[in-house]
């Protein structure tokens, strides 16, 4: 190809390439999947997603009516439900994905940037979830607010964030955190598409298992 050639597009050609360099097709949406995904700790992966995706979507509901609907209203109450057991569903299904991962040493095969956007969602689930508890108006969020003031306080961030202003950690639970979490597990599901699903520590990688298949009948000769 000609310089002219290869600069073709400018810069949108050249993102373009780059994608689909980084993240060919058959890579970004494969239609196989090693054997080995068949084990039950795979699943937990894709559970953390199912019901992020709720979360999100019954957050977006609630965030659209506002806070005196999921007080008064029979289907507010119903979609906050929805929304607070989605949530415990998320961070349950996430921690089993975590130390699942973590057992099987996830970060090999140039997976550590994998592992470290997974492991810093968790950490921003966290936050979200916190400041989801100080968002319900009721004594709980009351309590919850008031203890984790002092501590805020005792390192030095209680003024910047303010965990008995209403309004402001209202935005950070529904704009700020969310887009945070949002974005770093695009960024993860990429780098898992990119780099593969990590196999178990005793499998052996396909490229090695076909080379073994392939060679076993020459070794049988030779012995034989």
């Amino acid at each position: 190809m000609s310089d002219t050639g290869a600069r073709a597009g400018g810069w949108t050609g050249a993102v373009r390439r780059r994608a689909v360099r980084a993240l060919p097709p058959e890579k970004l949406l494969p239609d196989t999947q090693p054997s080995y995904m068949a084990s039950w700790i795979y699943i937990f992966g894709v559970l953390t997603l199912a019901s992020l995706l709720v979360v999100l979507a019954t957050g977006g509901l609630l965030a659209l009516e506002g806070p005196g609907w999921w007080h008064v209203s029979a289907t507010g109450k119903y979609v906050n439900s929805l929304h607070l057991w989605s949530v415990e569903l998320f961070m349950f299904f996430m921690v089993v994905h975590l130390w699942g991962k973590f057992f099987m040493a996830a970060w090999r095969g140039r997976r550590a940037m994998t592992w470290i956007t997974g492991a810093v969602a968790f950490l921003s689930s966290v936050g979200t979830a916190f400041t989801g508890y100080l968002v319900q108006q009721n004594f709980d969020s009351q309590w919850i607010s008031t203890q984790a003031k002092d501590g805020l306080n005792s390192v030095g961030i209680g003024a910047y964030f303010n965990v008995l202003n209403f309004g402001q950690m209202l935005m950070w639970h529904i704009v700020v955190l969310p887009l945070v979490l949002g974005l770093l597990t695009v960024w993860h599901l990429l780098l898992v598409r990119r780099r593969g699903i990590v196999p178990p520590i005793d499998a052996t990688a396909p490229q090695a298992q076909a080379q073994a298949q392939a060679s076993a009948p020459a070794v049988e000769e030779e012995q034989s």
